[in-house]
C-alpha cells in the first residue's frame, strides 16, 4: 500500500517523517515546487510512506497533491538522471538527495512508477473547543470548505446552494473509524478555511453553519479535491495547536502539536496495514 501524506509546511511534514523512528532512511525526490521525502523501512512490507510540504492554503495544496500523486502514475523518462538536492539539515534519518530536474510527464528519479492507494491530509490545526482542546488529535469525518460561495444579504451561500460545485469529501468511514481508535482522536467535520478565524464571532458563526465542526485548517479540502480528481481516497488528521476564536498567540502550542502529530502517525502504520484488507469503497 502506497501512501502520500501531504504538509502545508517543512516542519509538520518532518514531524511526520519523525514518526517512523531512527531505523528508517528519508530519501528526497523533486516533484513540481516542491519535494517528495520517502521514507524507507517506514511501514514493513504492507505500507510504504512518501510525505511532502505543499505549502500553505487549499490551492498550494492542491497543486502539490496533483504533482505529488502524478508521480506515482508517471513513467520514468531519459534526461531524469541523479543530480543532488539540498536535504534538510536536520531530521529523524539520514536524508538521501537522490533527484535530478524534473522532466514533464515522467516520474521523479528513483519514484516506483505505481500509484498510491490513500492520500492524508496532515498537519495542526485550530479546535473548536471544549470539543477539541490544544494538545488534542482531530480525524476528519467530513472535510469541508466553509468559505466557498458567496455572501447574500441573507448571509453566506455555499457554493452547491449556487447549483454548482461541491462543498465537501467524506473520508472512508471504516478507516475513520479505526484511526479514530488507535489514536484516539475526536472524529469531527474540519474545515477548510482560506483566512484563519480570529474572532469569537466568527467562530460562533462556523458552528452554527457546520455544528459537527472539530478543527479547522487551510489546506484539506484543496487535498481532497486532488486526491478525488485521481480517484484516490483521502483521510484529513489534525493535531490541535490553538482554539479557533481570538488569535492568542501566547496560547498556541505549535511544539506540542508537532509532537502530538509524531505520535499519532506511529500509531497509524498498523491502521494502514489493516485497512488494506478491507473494501476501501464501502462501510
Amino acid at each position: 500500500m502506497r501512501v502520500l501524506v501531504v504538509t502545508a509546511v517543512p516542519a509538520e511534514r518532518d514531524a511526520v517523517t519523525r514518526a517512523f523512528g531512527d531505523g528508517t532512511r528519508v530519501t528526497v525526490h523533486r516533484v513540481p515546487g516542491t519535494e517528495l521525502h520517502r521514507v524507507h523501512g517506514s511501514g514493513g512490507p504492507g505500507v510504504a510512506v512518501d510525505v511532502l510540504a505543499g505549502g500553505a492554503g487549499p490551492a498550494a495544496a492542491a497543486a502539490a497533491t496533483a504533482f505529488g500523486l502524478a508521480s506515482g502514475h508517471a513513467s520514468a523518462a531519459p534526461g531524469n538522471a541523479p543530480g543532488p538536492i539540498p536535504g534538510p539539515g536536520s531530521g529523524p534519518a539520514p536524508y538521501e538527495p537522490v533527484s535530478g530536474p524534473y522532466v514533464p510527464g515522467s516520474a521523479p528519479h528513483g519514484l516506483a512508477p505505481a500509484p498510491y492507494d490513500l492520500v492524508v491530509s496532515a498537519g495542526i490545526g485550530g479546535g473548536f473547543v471544549p470539543a477539541a482542546p490544544v494538545g488534542s488529535l482531530v480525524v476528519a469525518s467530513g472535510i469541508v470548505a466553509a468559505d466557498l460561495g458567496a455572501e447574500t444579504p441573507e448571509g453566506f451561500v455555499p457554493v452547491t446552494g449556487l447549483g454548482f460545485g461541491r462543498d465537501r469529501h467524506v473520508p472512508p468511514r471504516s478507516l475513520v473509524r479505526d484511526v479514530t481508535a488507535a489514536t484516539g482522536a475526536l472524529p469531527g467535520e474540519i474545515l477548510t478555511v482560506s483566512t484563519v478565524t480570529g474572532s469569537a464571532e466568527r467562530a460562533a458563526a462556523l458552528l452554527a453553519a457546520h455544528p459537527r465542526a472539530a478543527a479547522e485548517a487551510m489546506e484539506g479540502f484543496g487535498v481532497a479535491e486532488a486526491a478525488d480528481r485521481a480517484g484516490v481516497p483521502v483521510l484529513e488528521l489534525r493535531a490541535v495547536s490553538n482554539a479557533v476564536g481570538p488569535r492568542d498567540r501566547d496560547a498556541w502550542r505549535i511544539g506540542d502539536a508537532l509532537t502530538a502529530l509524531t505520535g499519532a502517525f506511529g500509531k497509524l502504520l498498523p491502521v494502514l496495514e489493516g485497512w488494506t484488507r478491507h473494501d476501501r469503497h464501502h462501510a
